[in-house]
């Protein structure tokens, strides 16, 4: 499966939070987030594995109990059913991958 660029798509999950599904396929799916400085995505979790990796911007990460600093280039993977949260410190960008495929992403 290909996917091509467009401006189309994007939900607003959260206040400065908006999503995109990029491409998804049999077990993962694949999504674009831009979040804005300020914003704040609360501690929750989701049955669903997470990989990720952040694009521009700045952000702290906690998953678990765990705390780190994020910027361009670095990556994270979040397992299934643990608690993550996120403080936004600049605009961001970043790109994570989900297992199995988050059927609430999907259009």
């Amino acid at each position: 499966m290909f996917s091509r660029h467009t401006e189309t798509g994007c939900r607003e999950s959260l206040p400065g939070i908006t999503q995109k599904t990029l491409v998804f396929g049999t077990n993962t799916l694949m999504a674009e987030f831009r979040l804005k400085k300020g914003s704040q995505l609360p501690r929750h979790s989701h049955p669903h594995e997470q990989t990720g990796y952040l694009v521009s911007g700045h952000m702290t990460l906690r998953i678990h109990d765990e705390e780190s600093d994020i910027r361009p280039g670095d990556s994270w993977n979040i397992p299934g059913n643990v608690e993550h949260s996120a403080v936004i410190h600049e605009d961001s960008v970043a790109i994570e991958v989900f297992c199995p495929v988050r059927e609430d992403y999907l259009e």
